[in-house]
């Protein structure tokens, strides 16, 4: 049975229950008590109550007439019986905020088993020195750029994280703590400019690359977020879906990769890629798919059911895309676990955007149409000369595209009333919309992508210089600054 949420005046406490038993009687378990005076939160126990029956009546009558099962502060209860506060929805974000940040030091890894061994420790490093900068830069100001209020970007209203506590902002999260949902969001913040690592290794300035990161997230990625996540975001208002950062994530990043690929400088050797260490790709290919857990399944917000069909769906897509992968590699003769590793991948961006909106088989062929368009992506790019070093933009922003796409083809309320209905379903608005997002948010990327790598190679030399590139790292790893 349902929780419900009572809150009492009693010595300046509130108290929020969580789920109970089916049982019928009181129960004592744990819950989280709000102090209304401090904002702080501790554990106690007590006694929860389910939303009806005799157990409700009692409790209420030693408590007093004026208590109201569902409803706290005069809000209306949440959709389903839900609670403001429930310590399992915290418990399941805060590990999803955790699997997630594992994965950009996984991307690093990802990425350097498949360059020079040489130059293994500097992109590790790239990798985790965004990570900690970009955590400094969501605190500061990227939140509230992505979800204060505001059309075009948020306004300065949590600046520092200012308001930002132990209370719930209803908007987005009713059942967390304000600072949980930020955390969870800020690792995807951290990753996605880490992802753009992979088209730019062996070829950028260190230093350089940290400052474009930096610069890139306030003005690509806070403001796309925004748009699409954000209350106010006008590509939101107008209904456009993405559960977990397909358009947000991957597309920007994906395209953000291609116009550094055609903006900067080319390596003069192009195509080789001599001494890697594949072992370290396989490692950080099982920990994104590990990390990828808590990056779809939590952006259900909540430990429940969605949260359990996005992790299903992305398994089935992933498994998928590293099939169709190997199967176009068998085709060629030229079978390999990078190409396997990359295939999984794929398929969990594919099915990033559209994980809690579609049902499972329609998850399969998003994971294996979103492999092969990446696979033909990457011969595409490659035959027009275009230096992506580890092909980002074939594995994410192709790949994002279409799992964007998808979501207007294949959504179904029927899984996530929060949603629409898509294209199978007779509704051809979300699809246009989803095709509307993609377009808008791609012209803006590449176009404030390419602007801020010619002002920045231009003023900091951001493309390495020939003789930098035949050892962009000392012997002991520390990148070329």
């Amino acid at each position: 049975m349902t929780g419900c949420l009572i809150e009492a005046l009693e010595n300046n406490l509130r108290f929020i229950v969580g789920d109970v038993s089916m049982d019928p009687v009181l129960t004592g378990v744990r819950f989280l008590i709000l102090h209304s005076e401090t904002g702080n939160v501790s554990m106690d126990s007590a006694i929860a109550i389910p939303s009806e029956g005799e157990a409700t009546r009692k409790f209420r009558e030693a408590m007093g007439s004026s208590l109201e099962a569902g409803t706290a502060c005069g809000r209306e209860p949440l959709s389903g019986g839900g609670t403001l506060v429930e310590a399992g929805d915290i418990a399941w974000v805060l590990a999803s905020s955790s699997l997630v940040m594992l994965m950009t030091p996984a991307v690093g890894m990802f990425y350097g088993g498949m360059v020079d061994r040489r130059n293994l420790l500097s992109t590790m490093m790239m990798s985790f020195v965004v990570q900690v900068t970009m955590t400094l830069q969501w605190v500061l100001i990227g939140y509230t750029l992505c979800f204060g209020d505001g059309h075009f970007v948020g306004n300065l209203e949590y600046i520092g994280l200012q308001g930002v506590g132990a209370a719930p902002n209803p908007e987005y999260a009713a059942n967390l703590p304000q600072l949980a949902f930020m955390l969870f969001q800020m690792k995807f913040a951290v990753i996605t400019p880490a992802l753009i690592i992979g088209a730019v290794v062996e070829k950028v300035r260190f230093r350089v690359f940290v400052i474009f990161s930096v610069l890139w997230s306030f003005l690509v990625y806070d403001p796309v977020a925004h748009w699409i996540w954000g209350q106010d975001g006008w590509l939101h208002k107008l209904g456009a879906l993405d559960f977990a950062g397909g358009t947000v994530i991957h597309v920007t990043a994906g395209i953000a990769s291609l116009a550094l690929a055609i903006s900067l400088k080319q390596r003069t050797a192009v195509g080789e890629r001599t001494r890697q260490f594949h072992l370290l790709t396989m490692i950080g290919a099982v920990l994104l798919w590990f990390g990828w857990f808590g990056f779809n399944g939590g952006s259900a917000l909540s430990a429940g059911y969605l949260a359990t069909h996005a992790l299903v769906t992305s398994s089935v897509a992933a498994s998928a895309g590293a099939l169709t992968w190997l199967a176009l590699e068998i085709r060629r003769r030229e079978a390999n676990f990078i190409g396997v590793a990359v295939g999984s991948i794929v398929g969990l961006v594919a099915i990033t955007p559209a994980c809690g909106y579609v049902s499972v088989l329609p998850a399969i062929l998003i994971g294996a149409v979103g492999a092969a368009l990446a696979f033909w992506s990457v011969d595409f790019v490659a035959g027009k000369g275009i230096d992506d070093r580890l092909d980002v933009f074939a594995s994410h922003g192709v790949a994002g595209t279409w799992g964007a796409l998808a979501t207007g083809i294949f959504a179904d309320v029927s899984i996530n009333p929060a949603g629409s209905n898509g294209l199978i379903f007779g509704n051809w608005y979300l699809l246009g919309i989803q095709a509307l997002s993609v377009l808008v948010v791609a012209s803006y990327t590449f176009v404030v992508t390419t602007i801020l790598a010619l002002v920045l190679d231009k003023t900091m030399s951001f493309s390495v210089r020939k003789p930098e590139e035949e050892l962009l790292t000392t012997e002991i790893g520390i990148p070329a600054l």
